[in-house]
């Protein structure tokens, strides 16, 4: 009785777009393929025009579809950005954000085996773009807002491995706990905080792993980032709890 009483309460665009996905999932459509006419047509759904372009934004906005304009215009199937969808996912989790320890909890398991995929298997050219992104942090920073930056970058680093990770999934998972930590009133609070002995520890983490994916040790590769995303995580539930009971300390007593 739940899931049609639901099911009738949406809106006549969601159900259009619902189906025209599945349409392109069907048929195969590919990012650049046209939409034939008819899929769009107010006609075919017997709807009006603003419940046909309502449905078809809700389709550009997921990032399924472009319209274009001109001679060769049309409706087209386009393909989603990993940073666009990151950004989807970081909304949802935007007023109720996950702890830090369950972002590190799925980090630790994952971070390794995205590192040790890498082992072997990545290019000079590419080892020049990592190394490039430590020399952003490997300096002294002269200010608290160049440690932040500094701080930022060292998670760029991370980013950047997962990138060039072949297997996407996990690569893009990886990313998006990244991006979740980034987000964080706490942790952007905590990367504000002066502390010159973790950007070495940040260093020589990140150092001795590029050295371990170079050789192709896989095995050593896994073990260099667990016990970086292990200290990492112990440093920052500690901040954090500093930080929660300063502000508990902060407020004022009931009268």
């Amino acid at each position: 009785m739940d899931a049609p009483a639901i099911a009738r309460r949406r809106k006549r665009p969601d159900v259009i777009a619902d189906q025209i996905r599945e349409r392109i999932i069907v048929e195969g459509l590919s990012p650049g393929d046209r939409l034939p006419h008819a899929w769009i047509e107010t006609e075919t759904w017997r709807v009006s025009r603003g419940t046909m372009r309502e449905a078809l934004k809700i389709l550009e906005s997921q990032g399924l579809i472009v319209s274009k304009t001109g001679p060769r215009g049309g409706t087209f199937v386009s393909s989603v950005e990993p940073e666009q969808a990151i950004m989807m996912l970081d909304n949802l989790f935007l007023h109720q954000p996950p702890s830090i320890a369950d972002i590190y909890t799925i980090r630790k398991e994952l971070e390794p085996l995205m590192a040790a995929s890498l082992a072997g298997n990545v290019s000079d050219e590419t080892f020049g773009l990592l190394h490039a992104k430590i020399r952003l942090y490997e300096s002294e920073p002269a200010t608290v807002e160049e440690e932040y930056r500094q701080r930022l970058a060292e998670l760029d680093f991370h980013v950047e491995l997962t990138r060039i990770c072949q297997n996407r999934l996990l690569g893009f998972v990886c990313r998006f706990l990244i991006s979740l930590l980034r987000d964080m009133a706490v942790c952007r609070d905590i990367y504000r905080q002066r502390n010159p002995k973790l950007r070495e520890t940040g260093l020589h983490y990140q150092v001795e792993l590029l050295k371990a994916i170079k050789a192709g040790d896989a095995e050593r590769t896994h073990a260099i980032m667990h016990a970086h995303m292990t200290a990492a995580e112990t440093y920052m539930l500690e901040r954090a709890e500093i930080r929660r009971k300063g502000r508990r300390w902060a407020e004022p007593a009931p009268l």
